[in-house]
């Protein structure tokens, strides 16, 4: 397998490493703006992988599938990998960039090529296990998704965008907006973590994640937050986000019926956002250019994959574990 890694930020220098180490890549292309960082990259991971601060055409022909890991132009980059043959995984989590790449769907099919989109810790990872979640119950009428931390610098922006915006969420057949920044929420994220107040953001959870799910009722999405968070979201940034942010955590809770009851079960997960992103990310392409997606076209991990399980077990092997809530302790009990 050939892969082409579009972004050497955080989360794509982590989901390179992750690339390099999995069977069958023969080599991968590092691409960032800045040819130094591309070039360290790819220096780090030995002869498997080279660096560039451009992709040709060429170099996506040559590709089996193209890692997109970039804040920006991620429709741009997926349109060119498209019209060379090459899947596309995105771990992307801007509402617009996310609905520019579900608009791709139709040109997928046709190619016969998959185009992941939202292939991060949150969207991305949430997809997954929402997707093993449902698969307890016979109907799914919600899922609720939480998220605290920031990877690298470009997610700490859109963290900070986002709680300016407005929320979108998907209630009884259709859209309902919200002001980003309402909704306060006391969410519980797996210790260390433990419980944050998490409010509504511009998110695009459930636009990836309503699709997946036959008939369910409703999809929301919040964030954690801080009262600074929250009342400075309509200024600029006050200064540089970190290189990388600390721990972060991911919480997903799917209610639906077995049989006559209706019943909730609870996932969640803890990891460095960019770390855990990459992995995804990295499975992700994997699985895409192995065929293994449920089908060609583009979607959310909730959409595209059939068998979470051994995702789930791919991601454990690679040191991204998530656990179930079980009891009134909410003990987390592993996935």
């Amino acid at each position: 397998m050939r892969a082409v890694v579009i972004g050497a930020g955080a989360l794509g220098s982590r989901a390179a490493r992750q690339l390099a180490s999995t069977d069958g890549v023969d080599h991968l292309l590092i691409v960032d703006a800045v040819a130094e960082r591309a070039a360290d990259v790819a220096r780090s991971l030995g002869d498997v992988a080279s660096g560039s601060s451009s992709v040709s055409p060429g170099d996506m022909a040559e590709a089996d599938v193209v890692l997109l890991a970039v804040p920006i132009d991620n429709r741009r980059y997926a349109e060119s990998a498209l019209e060379q043959g090459a899947h596309v995984v995105a771990a992307v989590d801007d509402l617009e960039q996310v609905r520019d790449l579900l608009s791709l769907d139709a040109e997928a099919r046709e190619r016969a090529l998959s185009v992941v989109v939202g292939a991060g810790f949150s969207p991305g990872l949430t997809c997954v296990l929402a997707r093993h979640g449902a698969a307890d119950f016979d109907s799914i009428q919600q899922v609720h998704v939480a998220k605290t931390g920031t990877g690298g610098p470009a997610c700490a922006r859109q963290h900070h965008r986002a709680l300016k915006g407005e929320a979108i969420d998907w209630r009884d057949g259709g859209w309902a907006r919200r002001r980003s920044g309402s909704g306060r929420e006391l969410c519980y994220f797996p210790d260390p973590v433990g419980g944050e107040d998490c409010y509504r953001a511009t998110l695009p959870d459930a636009v990836l994640l309503a699709p997946a799910f036959a008939g369910i009722e409703r999809v929301t999405a919040r964030v954690g937050a801080t009262r600074r968070d929250r009342f400075t979201a309509w200024l600029p940034m006050l200064r540089p986000p970190h290189p990388e942010g600390v721990i972060g955590g991911v919480r997903v809770e799917v209610r639906g019926r077995r049989g006559p009851t209706e019943d909730v079960r609870i996932l969640g997960a803890i990891d460095r956002p960019a770390v855990a992103g990459g992995a995804v990310a990295a499975v992700a392409a994997a699985w895409a250019a192995d065929g293994r997606m449920r089908r060609h076209g583009a979607g959310g991990l909730a959409d595209l994959i059939d068998e979470p399980a051994p995702f789930l077990r791919e991601l454990a092997r690679r040191g991204v574990k998530a656990a179930v809530f079980e009891g009134a302790a909410g003990i987390g009990v592993p996935v």
